[in-house]
């Protein structure tokens, strides 16, 4: 039987990922403008281009929806 269901549609909004990155693995010109903190946050889109630095996980998110986009945790 070759009956086709639309299970996913596709997303109206776009997929962006959020993960941790160490401020250590960032470049240097970059390690200088976020001060004492040890942790960043990235949004990533799905092919894993960078869109966005951050200081926190909740900012993030919050970026990404008020952005039109659907935030997904990568641990």
């Amino acid at each position: 039987m070759d009956v086709k269901y639309n299970a996913l549609p596709e997303a109206e909004r776009a997929i962006v990922y959020v993960r941790p990155v160490p401020v250590s693995e960032l470049p240097a010109e970059v390690q200088e403008q976020v001060g004492d903190l040890v942790t960043v946050y990235s949004v990533n889109r799905p092919d894993g281009e960078r869109v966005a630095l951050v200081a926190d996980r909740k900012l993030a998110f919050s970026l990404a929806r008020q952005h039109e986009m659907v935030p997904v945790s990568v641990h």
